[in-house]
């Protein structure tokens, strides 16, 4: 059973990532960084549908805990090895830029930017040595546009765009695909505050998405049928294009 490790994977567009990829057959490691309560559920989730997984609690922005973590992890199953990574981990701390502390920038680029570095570096070896892997990189519209009071995410998320394109040139001739997936409004926790009835109106399809639809893009990523896709940035927006 190829393995599928999902960051950020107790709530919203993580857990239903998590979930779509183990109605697709993968054995899901189900990352978290403290709720481990909404981890469990969205492990017992995925057993009610058939599926299998694992718990692997490690703070993304923490790169001693992701290497300890994942070199545990690694030495205890050493026959296996993620075959597809998606890095969904992540926060907002929104601020003007004239306001902005320290610890807002700091934490937002090393939970959102850094954390890509942390995860996937470790990661690669395998996917090379099996010629064979696929890494999705939940980014932002912030990334592409820019926002304003979001100087530190739009930052952080057009980093990752840009690694985005890099690595998938430095992994294209071992069959590992690396692309990036951009969503709008997505009706999750973290847009939970936003006003919604105004906020739909700038959007074509006059809605906001579903986490399951972000779903089923990152399930088309993570299979044979995109295998002829990398480097890209894929927008889910409802048609809030801005390039």
């Amino acid at each position: 059973m190829d393995i599928a490790l999902v960051t950020g994977a107790s709530r919203g567009i993580g857990k239903a990532i998590a979930i779509q990829l183990a109605k697709d057959g993968f054995y899901i490691i189900i990352n978290y960084k403290n709720n481990e309560v909404e981890a469990i559920n969205t492990l017992n989730e995925i057993s009610n549908i058939g599926g299998k997984g694992e718990l692997l609690k490690f703070n993304v922005s923490d790169k001693a805990d992701v290497s300890s973590t994942i070199a545990t992890w690694k030495k205890d199953n050493k026959d296996k090895y993620v075959k597809v990574l998606v890095n969904n981990a992540g926060i907002t701390k929104d601020n003007i830029m004239v306001f902005m502390e320290n610890s807002q920038w700091e934490d937002t680029i090393n939970t959102n930017l850094n954390s890509f570095f942390y995860v996937t570096q470790p990661l690669l070896q395998d996917m090379i040595i099996n010629k064979s892997g696929r890494i999705i990189n939940i980014v932002s519209l912030s990334g592409l546009k820019g926002q304003s009071g979001q100087v530190n995410y739009s930052a952080a998320k057009a980093g990752v765009i840009g690694a985005t394109k890099a690595l998938a040139q430095e992994l294209g001739k071992k069959k590992i695909t690396v692309n990036a997936v951009a969503p709008g409004f997505i009706s999750t926790d973290m847009t939970a505050n936003l006003p919604e009835k105004e906020l739909k109106k700038m959007v074509p399809l006059n809605r906001f998405g579903k986490p399951e639809e972000v779903g089923h893009l990152v399930s088309f990523l993570a299979s044979e049928k995109a295998s002829y896709i990398t480097g890209e940035t894929i927008q889910i927006n409802g048609g809030l294009y801005i390039r």
